[in-house]
């Protein structure tokens, strides 16, 4: 996937949450094919996705998935669409919207993955499979499919280290993490501080609400406020939407030319790299997650086993042996954007590189 940066490699290993309460386990290993009855390609996909302020489920998951879903079914496959717009109680009133409506299958990414346990039991009570998407839903889910979270975590604290070069030791950063009901940001703060400890001073760190750009803005104002403006040498943000957030506070306080991290390859986000206001993001393939989560939904819908799809097994807090796709990342800088999310057909270079950022784009080769 990568060309002129250094590929980073998934880990093979199972994701493993912590056991929380007394929650029942469920084999979620089994053959989808002993409980499910064949069907054709008329088949219903319920498509609930969690947000829409990030860039990335109305711009790329949504379309890829409807995409997919109709070449695996000749057409005739249906994709019931939801976005729970951040509220956690709606999604749950949308799967049980979905249920009663009968849809064969679900492609759930969770507002909170452990709120929405209840509702993906209904589903399961009523036959419904379950496709957790990009996090790990509790509940008894069928399938998943993901990053390697744990590694985009250390992929941003390796490059935020590159940036901050022989300085590294003497700097100190703020921490700017995502949501608490996000089991993936839990898991870019692990990665990130398996590699930041140690090697960089952390002044403050935060668990960002709802990972709203504006939350994020206020944390890091917090920050400056309490550490100085001229004692932030760095800033780790989980993503391209917090990174924006906080760059606006550190350029209001007359900060500049620090590292700042991100993630999603947003459009405003690769704009910011290429003037240098933002270091890196991650770079994740969505067409391979999205239309694996389609492979998986539609395989599962018509009852056939996941084992020619899913190469992993992934273990939550209430089921075990989940079979799992869990697709690689890319670090993605000023020095690679051609050979990511131009080559990969996410952006043109005129989306890119528009009149405010031509300049930029030229200095940097980008034409």
């Amino acid at each position: 996937m990568r060309r002129a940066a250094v590929a980073v490699a998934t880990t093979a290993m199972a994701v493993s949450l912590a056991a929380c309460g007394s929650a029942k386990e469920s084999d979620g290993g089994s053959d989808s094919s002993d409980s499910a009855a064949k069907k054709g390609d008329d088949i219903k996909v319920g498509l609930l996705l969690p947000e829409n302020q990030t860039a990335r489920y109305e711009k790329f998951d949504k379309p890829m998935i409807e995409k997919k879903v109709k070449e695996l079914t000749n057409n005739k496959g249906e994709v019931v669409y939801a976005n729970a717009k951040q509220d956690a109680s709606l999604q749950n009133q949308q799967v049980d919207t979905m249920v009663t409506n009968k849809v064969d299958v679900m492609i759930i990414d969770a507002v909170d993955y452990k709120a929405i346990a209840g509702s993906v039991k209904k589903a399961h009570d009523a036959g419904i499979k379950v496709v957790a998407f990009d996090r790990l839903a509790e509940g008894p889910i069928d399938a998943y499919t993901s990053f390697d979270n744990v590694t985009v975590g250390k992929t941003q604290g390796e490059a935020l280290l590159k940036a901050l070069g022989d300085k590294a030791k003497d700097s100190q950063i703020v921490m700017m993490n995502g949501s608490s009901t996000d089991p993936n940001a839990a898991q870019f703060k692990e990665g990130a501080h398996s590699v930041l400890d140690g090697k960089v001073k952390i002044g403050r760190e935060y668990d960002t609400k709802e990972w709203k750009p504006e939350n994020a803005n206020a944390n890091m104002e917090a920050a400056i406020s309490a550490l100085g403006k001229d004692k932030i040498d760095g800033v780790y943000s989980a993503n391209d939407g917090m990174a924006g957030g906080s760059i606006t506070a550190l350029k209001r306080a007359g900060i500049a030319d620090i590292p700042v991290t991100g993630q999603d390859a947003e459009l405003a986000g690769v704009q910011r790299i290429v003037t240098g206001e933002q270091y890196m993001s991650v770079f994740k393939s969505y067409p391979k997650e999205a239309e694996t989560a389609a492979e998986m939904a539609v395989a599962l819908a018509k009852g056939e086993s996941l084992d020619s799809i899913a190469n992993d097994k992934v273990d939550s807090a209430t089921t075990k042996g989940v079979p799992a796709v869990i697709v690689p990342v890319v670090s993605l800088t000023k020095d690679n954007i051609k050979e990511t999310v131009i080559k990969d057909g996410f952006y043109t270079i005129d989306e890119i590189c528009t009149d405010k950022y031509k300049a930029a784009c030229d200095k940097i080769g980008l034409k």
